[in-house]
């Protein structure tokens, strides 16, 4: 009378304790975000910033630029507070050195987006205006649409 193992669950208990820790970071990001007033636009992401290639004892520029101040200066070189980090790419933007900062975030509807070079944060940016601008013209021109119909129709009415 053994009993059969292939019926029972499972549970790796590392890949619990992960996501435990994933969702207690997530839920700690939410709050302290949520605090400070700042609006999350990315599901995930990450920052990493390549200490060999990194210039900050000489500009700053994306300690400076950091709208939520998750970059900052620590022992000779630049430090991140994940927490605070909304993947906005300005630090991408404004550094000097390509490749110095690599940005990689999951938007709502699935999409993943990564860069470490202004021109790609320049890119990405018209890519989104581009549809944006598109999705706007289309709602108009319906809208216009309609209303020629709707003059039209009341003329012929009049006439």
């Amino acid at each position: 009378m053994s009993k059969d193992k292939s019926k029972e669950p499972s549970a790796d208990i590392y890949q619990l304790l992960q996501e435990d820790s994933q969702r207690n970071k997530r839920e700690k990001r939410t709050q302290l975000l949520k605090s400070l007033g700042i609006k999350e636009y990315f599901e995930e992401g990450s920052i990493q910033i390549d200490k060999r290639t990194c210039r900050g004892t000489e500009c700053k520029l994306c300690i400076k630029v950091c709208p939520t101040n998750a970059l900052y200066w620590k022992s000779g070189e630049v430090g991140i507070t994940e927490e605070l980090c909304t993947f906005c790419s300005a630090c991408v933007l404004k550094c000097m050195v390509d490749n110095c900062i690599e940005i990689t975030r999951k938007r709502p509807n699935g999409g993943t987006e990564r860069f470490s070079k202004p021109l790609d944060v320049i890119k990405l940016l018209s890519r989104i205006n581009t549809q944006n601008r598109k999705k706007r013209i289309e709602t108009r021109s319906k809208t216009i649409e309609d209303y020629l119909k709707h003059h039209a129709r009341a003329r012929a009415r009049g006439k």
